[in-house]
C-alpha cells in the first residue's frame, strides 16, 4: 500500500535573502540603515576632525555668556546683559507670535476669499482670483520687503502729530497711533492688581505670568464650556420635542458678564500712548518690522489657504447643496451647515503644510530687522560666539519641535471631523 508524505522542507540559504520575496524587503531596509548609518559616521568624523584642525571645540556654555546686544521687540523684560540664552529664548517667543497671529488672520482671510471665489458675482469671483494669482505667484520675501517700504513711506512720523494743528491725528477716539516707526495702541491696566508669578526662579528663561491675566482667561474657558452646555442641552431639548429653545440671551450672558464682572473687580483701564519729545510712549508698541512681516505672510498664505477652501467645498458633491435648498435652508446656511463642516475633512490635511510653510517662513524676519529666532540665537549670537553648528543645531531642532507640535494639534483636529464609519 502506497503512502503519501509532505516533501522535505528547504533549509535557509543566503540566496534567499536576495531572491525569496519573504526576505528581500527586509535584506533592503538592512542595507539602507548600514548605508545611512555610515554615511552619517562619515559626516560626524569629518565634522570633528575639521572642528579639531580649526581649533573649535563642540559645546554649548556660550548659552550662559552676556548677549550684548538689545533687541528691538520684547514681549518679556530682557536687556544685553542678560545671556544669549535668554536671548533666544525672547526670539522664540517672537518666532511664535508672528506664527500664531499668521496663521489665525490667514485662515480667516483665506476662508473668505475662498468661498468668494465660488461667488456667482463675476465681479467677486474676477477680484479674488486676482488677489489669489498675485499674491502666491511673487516671491513672499518681496511682500515683506514691499510690506515695510509702505508702512515706512506713507505713514506719519511721530513729529506730524505735534502741534496745534497736526498734520495727523490719533485713531479709534485718540487712542491708536499709527506712525512710520510703528504703531501704539492702549495698554490694559488694573489698577487693583493681583500681581505676578515668577515661573523658572532665576534660570535665563525665567519671566513673570499676570495673575489678572491667568484669572480672566479661567474665567472665559470656563464661560465658553458653559455655553458650550447649554448648546447641548439645547440640542437635547430639540432632538426630544422638535423645538429649539432661545438661548442667545442666556448664551451672551454666559460668555460676558462673567469676564465683565472680573474686569471691573480688577480696576480693568487702559493706558493710552502719548506723545513725548521725539516719539510717543505709554500703550503697547508693535514695530513696523513686526506689522510688516504679520501681514506679508498672512496675505501671502491666506492666497494658498483660499485655494485649499475652494477645492475642498468643490468636493462636496452638488446634491447636498440641492438637497439642503430642497429642505428651505438659505445658501448661508446651506454654507454654514452643510458645505463647510463636509469641506473640512478635505481641507484640513493640506491647511497643516500651509500652517507649516507660514511658521518656517516667519524666518524671513531678518530682512525687516525683526529679531527672531533666525535674527539672535543663528544670526547675531552665531556671529558673536563663533559656534556657528551649536547654533544652527539648535535652531534647526526648535523649528523641528514647533512644526511637529503644530502638525499634531491639527491631525488631531483632523481625526475629531473625519467621518466615522458605522
Amino acid at each position: 500500500m502506497a503512502t503519501v508524505t509532505d516533501p522535505p522542507k528547504a533549509g535557509f540559504r543566503l540566496s534567499m535573502l536576495i531572491y525569496d520575496t519573504r526576505y528581500r524587503s527586509m535584506t533592503i531596509q538592512v542595507v539602507a540603515l548600514i548605508g545611512f548609518l555610515l554615511l552619517a559616521g562619515f559626516l560626524i568624523n569629518n565634522t570633528i576632525q575639521n572642528l579639531a584642525t580649526s581649533g573649535k571645540s563642540i559645546g554649548f556654555g556660550f548659552l550662559g555668556e552676556p548677549a550684548g546686544y538689545d533687541i528691538n521687540q520684547v514681549l518679556i523684560e530682557y536687556n544685553n546683559q542678560n545671556s544669549h540664552l535668554r536671548a533666544a529664548f525672547i526670539g522664540l517667543l517672537n518666532t511664535l507670535l508672528v506664527a500664531v497671529m499668521g496663521c489665525i488672520t490667514a485662515t480667516i482671510v483665506g476662508v473668505i476669499i475662498g468661498v468668494l471665489r465660488l461667488s456667482p458675482n463675476w465681479l467677486i469671483a474676477k477680484l479674488t482670483a486676482i488677489y489669489v494669482e498675485m499674491f502666491r505667484n511673487v516671491p513672499v520675501l518681496l511682500w515683506i520687503v514691499f510690506t515695510m517700504a509702505i508702512l515706512i513711506e506713507t505713514l506719519p512720523a511721530p513729529s506730524a502729530f505735534r502741534g496745534d494743528d497736526p498734520e495727523a491725528t490719533l485713531k479709534l477716539f485718540e487712542s491708536v497711533a499709527v506712525t512710520n516707526r510703528g504703531v501704539y495702541v492702549p495698554e490694559p491696566l488694573f489698577s487693583r492688581s493681583l500681581g505676578d508669578i515668577h515661573l523658572f526662579g532665576n534660570s535665563a528663561v525665567n519671566f513673570d505670568i499676570s495673575l489678572d491675566l491667568m484669572l480672566l482667561v479661567a474665567v472665559i474657558v470656563g464661560s465658553i464650556f458653559g455655553a458650550r452646555a447649554l448648546k447641548r442641552h439645547a440640542d437635547a431639548t430639540q432632538e426630544k420635542t422638535g423645538k429649539r429653545p432661545t438661548t442667545w440671551y442666556l448664551t451672551l450672558g454666559i460668555l460676558v458678564v462673567p469676564a465683565l464682572i472680573v474686569l471691573i473687580a480688577l480696576g480693568f483701564h487702559l493706558g493710552y500712548p502719548e506723545l513725548r519729545g521725539f516719539n510717543f510712549q505709554g500703550g503697547t508698541y508693535l514695530r513696523n518690522s513686526l506689522i510688516a512681516l504679520w501681514l506679508a505672510l498672512s496675505l501671502y498664505t491666506a492666497a494658498f489657504v483660499a485655494e485649499i477652501v475652494r477645492a475642498g467645498i468643490l468636493a462636496i458633491s452638488t446634491g447636498q447643496t440641492e438637497a439642503a435648498g430642497a429642505l428651505g435652508l438659505r445658501p448661508k446656511r446651506i454654507m454654514n451647515l452643510v458645505i463647510l463642516p463636509q469641506a473640512l475633512r478635505v481641507i484640513i490635511p493640506p491647511l497643516i503644510s500651509q500652517y507649516l510653510n507660514l511658521t518656517k517662513n516667519s524666518s524671513l524676519a531678518i530682512a525687516v530687522g525683526y529679531m527672531d529666532l533666525t535674527g539672535t540665537l543663528m544670526g547675531i549670537t552665531m556671529n558673536q560666539t563663533g559656534k556657528e553648528l551649536e547654533a544652527v543645531f539648535l535652531g534647526m531642532l526648535i523649528y523641528l519641535a514647533i512644526s511637529l507640535s503644530i502638525s499634531a494639534v491639527m491631525n488631531w483636529y483632523n481625526n475629531r471631523v473625519r467621518l466615522v464609519e458605522r
